[in-house]
């Protein structure tokens, strides 16, 4: 299993830098944050749950689920986002750490929710080992990833323009496959390997209301670190016609008069320890 070091480095540094943790806390993560009640609704979260939030990020799965009535520990790797997420979740207990390698006991808890964070871990499969490890017999996973094809995202087209008018020297330390999970001729068969039950996929459609047809992009290049690096390593003229390519497509695909609604799709993957 590949563990990616030069990748785990470039997410570390880039989720740690203020800007960076903020930006997607306002702007991208408006989509995630449409996940929150389907999270709540797959793990029965209510009063009495010992709920782990694991890759917290700025904490909007733990106030869904602080807010359902369950007890919950926090964990994420970045200090930026941690303290967001003391700010969105004061009532949670919230914990710098490794999703790989959980500071926590067998058995600890009831759930385990994973909002996002499975494409920025070097090594998903251990933290999927890790949620099964410190689950309750019965206990239940979910996890999110983006879906990434073009036909049913936004996501998709940002990635699009990249190939299309980026530089092809420009590359990042190789990591794990962002999207793979959202397929579930992948993801099920791993839950099943990793001992969950019952695995299940679902697709939440998430989406963005934008007033600019570049937003997309801006959202990228300032509120992501994997698909940011990409963007603000390309020149000047590269960067301007990625830009253009996404509003190209935005306009060609959704209309030309705004505000747009964005598809950003999201998987939902599930199981019971």
């Amino acid at each position: 299993m590949p563990k990616f070091e030069e990748f785990a480095a470039l997410e570390y540094q880039g989720w740690s830098d203020n800007a960076t943790a903020g930006s997607y806390a306002g702007c991208f993560a408006k989509a995630a944050a449409q996940c929150v009640p389907v999270f709540v609704a797959t793990v029965q979260a209510r009063p009495g749950v010992q709920a782990l939030d694991m890759c917290c990020g700025h904490g909007v799965v733990a106030r869904g689920l602080v807010d359902a009535g369950a007890d919950v520990t926090a964990l994420d790797f970045s200090p930026a986002m941690l303290e967001l997420a003391r700010r969105a979740v004061p009532e949670a207990d919230i914990i710098e750490g490794n999703a790989m390698e959980l500071p926590f006991e067998d058995n600890s808890f009831d759930s385990v929710t994973i909002g996002f964070g499975m494409p920025h871990i070097p090594e998903p499969q251990r933290a999927l080992s890790e949620a099964k490890r410190v689950l309750r017999p019965g206990g239940r996973l979910a996890y999110t990833v983006w879906h990434g094809d073009p036909s049913v995202s936004v996501v998709g087209d940002v990635f699009g323009a990249i190939k299309q008018h980026g530089d092809p020297l420009v590359a990042l330390p190789p990591g794990p496959d962002a999207h793979i999970r959202a397929d579930p001729e992948f993801s099920l068969p791993e839950m099943a390997t990793e001992g969950f039950l019952d695995a299940k996929i679902q697709t939440i459609a998430s989406h963005w209301v934008v007033d600019d047809p570049g937003a997309p992009f801006d959202f990228f290049y300032e509120g992501t670190v994997r698909g940011g690096a990409v963007l603000r390593a390309q020149s000047e003229a590269c960067q301007a016609a990625i830009r253009q390519g996404v509003i190209d497509k935005v306009l060609s695909k959704f209309g030309a008069t705004g505000p747009w609604t964005l598809p950003v799709p999201a998987a939902m993957v599930s199981g019971i320890a």
